[in-house]
């Protein structure tokens, strides 16, 4: 009865969403209250526990999450109020006028490095927001960005998730990055074939777009792969994205048409510059106070930092921290704020423009409070631990073809790979022990799960609906994209198991 009491809020977010086709804030208000309530009753949680996981579940929405949503719509907003993003549209239809080669630039070039550098849903937000003003359709630009939000989140935010799962389990880094790569390796040159299949799918173009897969494929797999193996886990997507945007725009320039090479509407290097100064603001901050350079991150560390402690657990207290001046989404807001100045904004103008997008944001903070609330509590009711040691228990030798399913099923609850490694890293190192597989090779199944689990994610396709302000149209989306997490997951199933 526990377990089919656990499953009740995930099949229940499933069913409002995708069958009833509910709105994302509607329906996650229902399943936090039925989660609480099965907490409750179900699993004798106490109301002071429930009452505080809520409290820590809220904090851990609002942020990071939230306040990047916020900061990652309001630059792109401003953009749109400076009209820099005319210059931008034009700088990649510059690059080439096909569709494919501007989408998965897009996606998985500049998407890719967004999430290897911020992470927390700017890698959907932004590139989404720009393929609209392109011209492409929301719920297409949507879709596609979340499929490229797959694969470079295992080592996202500077390799934040494999990180910590190498803190969880006390395995070495460098054979964790690795193995993620390696079970990884096919969905490289998959996920940029799906983008591009989905952007053009006439049979004729599909021996075009098996060559840009592969061509993209097989730069990132090399680059994350010798990162992976030789630095750890910060670098890996920052090398894999860097090395295929390089890529991208270089198959854009050689495959151009003769009148795009002769078009004379050349943008010169500081109207580039000017237009891009937002997000290369942005990208210089994160860069600069990330682990890769530790001396300026300790120093922004030791100040402005925010520390509450909850009882959420009835033997030790739960710390949530702030440091605000490593907060992606404070390092979001002063690029913009400084880079909106740049391009001839006021102050005034750029305190308008956050107004504007707070407001239209307003059904996303109740949807992310709802679905972060709900996996805090699934959590410390020990709702999550009954579905995942049930699945183990259940599989037995065949475990290794589900091991990507739970790390999947943790980022699907909580929305985040590095949550998702916390809550099921250490347990598939013991699976792993007890039918004698490698535990490295088991735990970095989980990421790679999860990362699966990145593209139907309810918290991710909140963060898609208000990039591309199409609030109410959740239960579209995640319909769209289900397929594709389920071919992700049974791959990297399939792969864990033929090889463990």
């Amino acid at each position: 009865m526990e377990i089919l009491f656990a499953i009740v809020p995930v099949l229940l977010l499933i069913v409002l969403m995708a069958i009833l086709k509910m709105s994302g804030d509607k329906s996650s208000v229902i399943s936090l209250i039925v989660t609480i309530l099965i907490a409750l009753l179900a699993f004798h949680t106490k109301v002071d526990t429930v009452f505080f996981s809520f409290i820590y579940g809220a904090l851990k929405a609002i942020s990071p999450i939230l306040i990047i949503i916020v900061m990652a719509i309001f630059s792109y907003n401003v953009l749109l109020h400076t009209q820099k993003m005319e210059i931008i549209k034009k700088q990649f239809t510059s690059i080439s006028s096909d569709k494919c080669v501007q989408v998965l630039l897009l996606t998985w070039g500049f998407g890719g490095l967004l999430e290897a550098m911020a992470g927390f849903g700017t890698a959907v937000a932004i590139p989404a927001a720009i393929l609209i003003s392109l011209g492409f359709k929301p719920i297409f630009s949507a879709v596609v960005s979340l499929i490229a939000n797959s694969v470079a989140t295992a080592f996202g935010a500077i390799g934040t998730p494999v990180l910590v799962l190498a803190k969880e389990t006390g395995l070495n880094i460098l054979h964790l990055s690795t193995n993620v790569v390696l079970q990884l390796s096919v969905l490289m040159f998959l996920i940029p074939l799906i983008i591009l299949f989905l952007t053009d799918s006439k049979l004729k173009s599909l021996p075009r777009n098996l060559f840009l897969a592969l061509l993209v494929g097989g730069t990132s797999f090399v680059g994350q792969f010798v990162a992976a193996r030789y630095m750890g886990a910060e670098s890996p997507a920052i090398i894999g994205s860097l090395l295929s945007i390089i890529v991208i725009v270089a198959y854009g320039k050689l495959t151009a048409s003769k009148s795009e090479k002769k078009d004379k509407s050349i943008l010169t290097l500081k109207q580039i510059a000017n237009a891009w100064s937002i997000y290369l603001l942005i990208l210089l901050l994160i860069v600069m106070s990330s682990p890769l350079f530790p001396p300026i991150r300790e120093v922004l560390s030791s100040y402005f930092v925010t520390t509450i402690s909850l009882p959420v657990h009835p033997d030790k207290n739960t710390i949530y921290t702030i440091s605000w001046l490593t907060h992606a989404g404070v390092l979001l807001f002063i690029g913009t704020f400084v880079g909106g100045l740049i391009q001839g904004a006021t102050v005034k103008g750029l305190l308008m423009v956050l107004r504007r997008t707070v407001i239209q944001l307003k059904k996303t903070f109740i949807t992310v409070i709802s679905l972060v609330a709900l996996s805090t509590i699934m959590d410390s009711s020990g709702m999550i631990a009954v579905i995942a040691t049930a699945l183990a228990a259940a599989t037995g030798t065949l475990y290794p073809l589900f091991a990507p399913l739970i790390g999947c099923l943790g980022t699907f609850i909580t929305g985040s790979d590095t949550s998702s490694n916390i809550l099921f890293g250490k347990l598939q190192a013991t699976v792993a022990g007890k039918i004698s597989v490698s535990p490295e090779w088991l735990s970095a199944a989980n990421t790679v799960g999860a990362t699966g689990g990145k593209i139907i994610s309810p918290q991710s396709i909140a963060i898609a609906t208000s990039a591309c302000n199409q609030q109410g149209k959740e239960g579209e989306i995640l319909k769209s994209a289900f397929p594709y997490a389920l071919m992700y997951v049974v791959i990297t199933g399939i792969l864990v198991y033929i090889f463990s």
